[in-house]
């Protein structure tokens, strides 16, 4: 005999949510999407774009491989290394995973980049080099 409950508005958001891979001009609350995954039985988010979206935490995103930002607002900060976290050990815990996901003309705001030290070291080098363009133009 199988179980005919029927699924719940929030199971079955969270089921849509989860199957997407693109997300267009839309507030995406990041402790949300990583909620849905995990459910699922996903421990990161994989292969998803995010254009022209807001991006908002409080979070600490955790940018693993095949991650990229093209033309990004990567969030307010008087010096670019406070959005910045540096792992301690060999593993990241309590961050939201991002892998092979793609961030067009996106602002994010409350959230805080963690990962390995060449991707954080070339964050700063583009917040920084961002931020000397604004202060030229």
């Amino acid at each position: 005999m199988t179980d005919q409950t029927p699924m719940s508005p929030e199971e079955k958001f969270g089921r849509e949510l989860v199957a997407r891979t693109t997300f267009e001009k839309e507030a995406v609350w990041l402790p949300s999407l990583a909620v849905h995954h995990m459910n699922a039985g996903q421990t990161v988010i994989d292969g998803k774009t995010f254009t022209e979206c807001l991006i908002e935490g409080p979070a600490v995103m955790a940018v693993m491989t095949g991650t990229s930002f093209d033309t990004c607002n990567m969030g307010v900060a008087e010096d670019p290394r406070t959005l910045l976290l540096d792992p301690r050990g060999d593993m990241i815990a309590g961050a939201v995973g991002m892998s092979n996901c793609r961030f067009v003309r996106c602002r994010f705001v409350q959230v805080a980049f963690t990962g390995a030290r060449e991707m954080l070291d070339q964050i700063e080098q583009d917040l920084r080099s961002a931020r000397a363009e604004a202060a030229q133009a």
